[in-house]
């Protein structure tokens, strides 16, 4: 689908979308519109009962205009015009692309037709948001599918974003739609399946960033015993496939800064190991590199939009396989830190790899802050479900800023506690701890286990267990994998580190 920004005028064919506010007012385009169709918009909407601007909700008229090839009008809802904030006008644009895909139409139009408040998005912000929420939704995986029938196939190939500056309008989308190809990136990482993405392959796409200027370090195997990552390479024992540890840099800000480090958990397959996982749903577990997805996306974003700050991302890649050569339950292994860790559970592996990762960013980079992500734990996605995601911190300003951050791109998250009741239960008798603690607070007992390995540096761990592939449809995210957490983060970077002429 081409994307591009049009006069704010009628199309000359089509179908359009325009923005309705509560209580069904028509802006100026609209009434233009409605005058020329003699009146039927208007009628539409007196007759229409359920429709009511809400957000969300639509009303199709197709063929209004006598002498017109516009194939149809939609009157899409916006809600409260007092409400509209930067995400509900992307929510608008995704809703917006869903509708017009559905047409049939391979031409499409979305205006806002909408003056908003001083304190709301302006003209040419509110363009650029629709766009990146149309860009958002019309994204498809669909690259292994050689069979598929033209029906199924979006009919839709141009869609135009219609604005008063369109000039303005274009300037304002440039690093939105960096952060939207993040989100792509992601995506496309978390779609794969595990035997086309494992750590070697995944590295080499981290690779690609250079092209934006990114520099990308991959240590092997060899180096990573050499630093002495025995919980990390205790994990990929048993596969064929070798792990890597990928460290992506982006200077973006003075050379004396300290950077703002990202960590993901990149199990490009999990089986479980000698744990082994029930066979249901196993499928699913091609994801389980979600974290290490989402860091390599952010930094696609930050790299792409240019942003003013220094931030290192890293991935520890591995597999986790039963085989002969596969941990067992009842290991123990030597972290980095140089504390030990029983392996209770094989399954528990994603904290294995980050702790090792923790630590040697630490050691390497000394960042300021460190925010690992990771689809950690089942038990976040029986506290939170698919909703949010899971934060833990020992710092109250980092986690009311990502909580800030959730709240402005829709990507929440709800902070969980930590204490030393939950650490003590991931005590070991014969080691310095356990990977896994009792049935309770499971979530809650992982991050006690990453906060060993983090020292006195700001921390933050989110579980994206339970965000990082969407069953079914919502506005900006198709069904499948959801990117969540480039945005999120994006936007945490950006008011954080970047809202200062300082900095």
């Amino acid at each position: 689908m081409k994307l591009s920004f049009a006069k704010l005028a009628q199309p000359k064919s089509g179908a359009l979308v325009l923005g309705v506010t509560e209580g069904g007012a028509l802006g100026p385009l609209g009434q233009e519109i409605d005058t020329a169709a003699q009146g039927a918009l208007s009628r539409a909407i007196a007759a229409d009962s359920r429709f009511k601007g809400k957000a969300g909700q639509s009303l199709s008229l197709p063929a209004p205009l006598v002498d017109s090839k516009i194939t149809s009008v939609i009157l899409a809802g916006l809600g409260n015009a007092e409400e509209i904030k930067a995400a509900s006008l992307e929510a608008f644009g995704g809703t917006a692309q869903a509708i017009l895909a559905g047409t049939g139409d391979t031409d499409g139009a979305i205006a806002l037709d909408l003056t908003l408040g001083e304190d709301q998005p302006s003209a040419e912000e509110a363009a650029a948001r629709i766009a990146m929420g149309a860009k958002l939704r019309a994204y498809r995986f669909d690259k292994y599918r050689t069979t598929e029938k033209k029906e199924d196939k979006p009919a839709l190939k141009k869609l135009a974003v219609l604005a008063a500056d369109t000039d303005a309008a274009k300037e304002a989308f440039a690093p939105l739609n960096a952060v939207a190809e993040g989100v792509i990136f992601t995506r496309n990482l978390v779609s794969e399946p595990a035997n086309v993405l494992y750590p070697e392959t995944f590295a080499k796409a981290c690779e690609e960033l250079t092209e934006l200027g990114v520099e990308v370090d991959v240590l092997g195997e060899k180096e990573m015993r050499k630093l002495g990552m025995g919980a990390l390479l205790g994990v990929a024992m048993g596969s064929a496939k070798e792990p890597k540890l990928v460290v992506m840099s982006w200077n973006g800000g003075k050379k004396s800064e300290k950077p703002v480090a990202f960590i993901g958990k990149g199990v490009c397959f999990d089986s479980g190991g000698i744990s082994i996982k029930p066979a249901g749903g196993m499928e699913d577990m091609k994801w389980d590199m979600g974290g290490a997805g989402v860091v390599a996306g952010l930094m696609k974003a930050l790299a792409g939009r240019k942003a003013k700050v220094n931030v290192v991302g890293l991935c520890g890649l591995v597999e986790n396989m039963p085989s002969g050569t596969a941990q067992r339950p009842g290991d123990v292994v030597t972290s980095m830190s140089g504390q030990t860790i029983e392996v209770i559970n094989t399954d528990a592996e994603g904290r294995l790899v980050l702790c090792d990762v923790l630590h040697y960013c630490n050691e390497r980079f000394k960042p300021k802050q460190m925010v690992d992500l990771a689809t950690l734990t089942g038990a976040i996605i029986i506290a939170l479900g698919s909703d949010h995601a899971g934060l833990f911190s020992n710092s109250d300003a980092l986690a009311e800023g990502i909580t800030k951050a959730g709240l402005a791109t829709g990507e929440k998250v709800w902070r969980l506690p930590l204490n030393d009741s939950y650490d003590k239960q991931i005590n070991s008798d014969i080691a310095d701890m356990k990977n896994t603690g009792s049935r309770e607070g499971g979530s809650i007992t992982a991050a006690q286990f990453l906060q060993r390995f983090v020292g006195k540096t700001d921390w933050a761990h989110i579980d994206i267990a339970g965000v990082t592939w969407s069953k079914k449809d919502s506005a900006t995210v198709p069904k499948g994998g959801s990117g969540f957490g480039v945005r999120l983060l994006d936007t945490y970077v950006a008011e954080t580190f970047e809202t200062s002429d300082d900095k």
